[in-house]
């Protein structure tokens, strides 16, 4: 099978495309480099370095062929999507848009849409928020996620485009970039690697729902499998732990792995992010069995010793 992952060079896509590789599948990537690092690309795959702006990715897809499309290419700056909501709809919405009308035009099978569980709820009116939960999000990138769910399904119910978008909680693990607008949980590791002082924004009481990275891989992966057994399985589904931790709890964790104990600084809080965020996973798991197997402490232990060994590597990048 020949899968394109978009975003593949990426934290999340990087992932996706050991796990596909593992299974057999023939692996394509589009990544522009953004984000995304070269090292993360093993050996034997296909690269493109093509921006998903760039209507040439129409011409890619429907040439190649892909039966299955990973969309995970994407601005995930949130709080540069609030500097710059222009920029981040031109790569969030119109570049997604590149991508489904190349997969329609390519007859693929089925596309695979990362999206936001932390963002598209907006400020929760329940805890935690299921699929059903009304759609307000208080960012642009948050609501470019948003679009691009209509959009899916526009082209299912106009072209017959099947999809599956995941609702991702807050990922992360190994690989994730701890510069710019990371995960907290990897600038954290990474400040306290250099002895540099951690910064949390507002009162650190904010809380959001982290799931490790192989968790959200598992469901990609499961996702697939349950659509090629059951071809009029699509739809959105959240993929989360349905635990809220806050950001005192977080660097707490971090700091259990050998680090000094030392109290953080806090700042401002910033614009555009939800007070508390949580999702249930319970359509997912019902549906396929799938369910998140790394607790909150082992993943961040798993992180850590990622970080600790690959240190030299991210301070050069």
């Amino acid at each position: 099978m020949k899968i394109l992952v978009t975003g593949g060079a990426g934290f999340i896509g990087s992932h996706l495309v050991d796990a596909l590789l593992a299974r057999g599948k023939e692996v394509h990537v589009v990544d522009n480099f953004s984000t995304g690092l070269k090292r993360n690309i093993p050996k034997g795959v296909k690269l493109w370095e093509l921006d998903i702006r760039n209507p040439y990715i129409q011409t890619l897809i429907q040439r190649e062929k892909y039966e299955v499309i990973y969309h995970q290419a994407a601005q995930l700056n949130l709080r540069k999507s609030v500097e710059e909501p222009i920029y981040d709809a031109e790569v969030n919405i119109l570049g997604s848009l590149q991508v489904l009308e190349g997969a329609t035009k390519a007859g693929t099978r089925l596309i695979i849409f990362a999206s936001s569980g932390g963002t598209v709820y907006g400020e929760q009116l329940c805890f935690p928020a299921s699929e059903d939960h009304p759609l307000q999000p208080i960012s642009p990138y948050g609501v470019a996620k948003v679009t691009t769910e209509h959009h899916l399904y526009y082209y299912y119910v106009t072209y017959g485009l099947p999809y599956i978008s995941l609702r991702y909680s807050n990922v992360y693990g190994p690989r994730q970039n701890p510069h710019g607008e990371a995960g907290v949980v990897a600038i954290f590791i990474e400040r306290l690697l250099r002895s540099e002082p951690c910064i949390i924004n507002g009162d650190g009481l904010q809380t959001r729902d982290y799931i490790y990275v192989q968790d959200v891989i598992e469901a990609n992966i499961l996702a697939l499998e349950h659509h090629l057994a059951n071809p009029d399985w699509i739809g959105t589904f959240n993929v989360g732990t349905g635990i809220e931790t806050n950001v005192i709890q977080i660097y707490e964790e971090i700091q259990k792995n050998g680090f000094a104990e030392i109290p953080p600084s806090y700042g401002p809080p910033k614009k555009g992010e939800q007070r508390r965020s949580v999702i249930s996973s319970e359509r997912l798991k019902s549906q396929t069995g799938w369910k998140p197997q790394i607790s909150l402490k082992e993943g961040i232990q798993k992180t850590v010793r990622w970080f600790r060994q690959n240190f030299h590597n991210n301070h050069n990048n």
